[in-house]
């Protein structure tokens, strides 16, 4: 009996160092793996980086066209006309509703015996409301949905 304990006992614990070389080389092969999953996810958030990176840079890109005028012809004059266009018919249209609304407002008042607090809600109407916000998103609300669309 102490014959075939033995004999299994040194069975055994001859296979020990065996058992223990394959258990370190699986851990050894998960450490691998682990490692090799991290460096997968850095080089995917740099690429990520990156096209980030190239998005902002299309888009100043793209701003920078916008606001760019036509060719320069080199007659400063002309360049200053071409570049002045769109604010000053901005300004333009932005002066003649002032006006019209001024107009209505101090019409309201002396015609229709009203104080300016009367009148003011009575100039302000839905339309003009909604010309209003159209006007406002359409000068603020690129960058907003711009913004919008990248969160």
């Amino acid at each position: 009996m102490l014959t075939l304990l033995g004999s299994l006992l040194g069975f055994i614990s001859s296979a020990f160092p065996e058992i223990l070389r394959m258990f370190r080389e699986r851990q050894d092969r998960n450490h691998e793996l682990a490692i090799l999953d991290r460096q997968m996810d850095q080089l995917r958030l740099g690429h990520q980086q990156r096209l980030e990176e190239i998005q902002i840079q299309a888009d100043i890109e793209e701003s920078k066209a916008l606001y760019q005028t036509v060719q320069p012809t080199g007659v400063r004059w002309i360049d200053g006309l071409r570049g002045s266009v769109r604010p000053v018919i901005t300004y333009a249209f932005f002066m003649l509703f002032v006006a019209v609304k001024g107009a209505a407002l101090w019409s309201l008042a002396q015609h229709a015996d009203l104080s300016v607090v009367e009148a003011l809600p009575k100039i302000w109407d839905e339309e003009t409301s909604a010309l209003f916000a159209a006007v406002m998103s359409f000068w603020f609300g690129q960058r907003a949905l711009t913004k919008f669309r990248k969160g």
